[in-house]
């Protein structure tokens, strides 16, 4: 009697144990995509290149408010970034005081003891490696090298230099190729680029200054272009102040430094209630650089003065992000 009622219950047995597998297999694959969709969904966030803080984004906060320079690396840490990009000029008076060397010391030291890359050193008030005066220009090459040794010790792949010189493309082409080609052999024996930003003057001339490198003809001598930054001419002939005449078309210009950048920076001036740049078209920028193949650093370099450093660094840093999902 037993044997025959569990032979009539056998059909059922089969048919639980089947629905059984069939529920696992349909969750199985319900779990597996949702893995994969949510894989995808990572993938698409992530973004091609790494972060950055450019140190003249709280230029303010140190010649201002007296902030300590020394807490750049643990500042940007805490703010969600992996490298520094330094300022020379901000560490002015602390150089005075301190030396050179003990200076650049513990800017290893804090950026180490912060888990953080240093990337580069942005050089000013060295002396202007376009100048027309050669001794001037001469002068400049070895202020600089200086700052090249200190890339080396911080383990930055490069130096940001100025070639403002003169408006006189044809006078220009000479002296800033004399002068770049100069302090990129010294660079070249210390493993450090020397780079050219579109910081003013026949520098934001794009087609000129592609022209300038290629002439260089140097490996480690390349470009930095910034998504600001386009006056060609000024009021007076002044470096800074009221523009008189702009670059044309900036995103042209992007994209033909792109062709040998080193590195980038995200230039920034106001936002809008989207969290748009009111001037640039972030998307359009980003994605001339991941067409470029660029994936290296790109430096936040806040310039407004609507938002606070500390809150424009940050609308910056999220529109660079937000930017990434915006491009194919």
């Amino acid at each position: 009697m037993k044997t025959n009622s569990l032979l009539r219950n056998i059909p059922k047995l089969v048919i639980f144990l089947f629905l059984l597998a069939l529920v696992g297999c349909v969750n199985s694959k319900k779990k597996q995509n949702e893995e994969i969709s949510e894989s995808e969904e990572q993938v698409e966030q992530k973004p091609f290149f790494k972060l950055s803080l450019a140190q003249w984004s709280l230029h303010n906060y140190v010649n201002e408010e007296g902030g300590d320079v020394f807490q750049f690396a643990s500042m940007a840490k805490e703010m969600g970034f992996d490298g520094l990009e330094y300022v020379s000029q901000l560490y002015t008076k602390d150089i005075d005081k301190l030396g050179f060397e003990k200076v650049i010391d513990s800017l290893k030291t804090m950026s180490k003891l912060s888990g953080m890359h240093n990337v580069l050193i942005m050089v000013d008030n060295e002396g202007d490696l376009a100048d027309p005066d050669e001794n001037k220009r001469n002068q400049a090459v070895e202020n600089h090298k200086r700052w090249v040794d200190a890339a080396q010790i911080l383990g930055c792949h490069s130096i940001r230099v100025n070639t403002f010189g003169t408006n006189d493309s044809e006078v220009w082409k000479v002296t800033v190729v004399d002068g770049l080609k100069k302090l990129s052999e010294y660079a070249a024996t210390k493993g450090v680029n020397v780079l050219c930003e579109n910081h003013g003057w026949l520098s934001s001339n794009v087609p000129v200054l592609m022209e300038a490198i290629q002439d260089v003809n140097m490996s480690n001598c390349g470009t930095l272009p910034d998504f600001g930054n386009w006056c060609i001419k000024r009021k007076e002939g002044a470096q800074w102040g009221d523009c008189l005449e702009v670059y044309p078309d900036k995103y042209q210009g992007i994209e033909l430094m792109l062709t040998a950048a080193k590195a980038v920076s995200a230039k920034s001036y106001d936002f809008d209630e989207s969290g748009n740049e009111t001037t640039l078209d972030y998307p359009r920028i980003i994605q001339l650089v991941k067409n470029s193949g660029y994936t290296n650093f790109i430096g936040v370099e806040y310039e407004g003065t609507r938002l606070s450093e500390f809150e424009g660094i940050k609308a910056t840093r999220d529109l660079l992000l937000n930017s990434v999902a915006l491009i194919k």
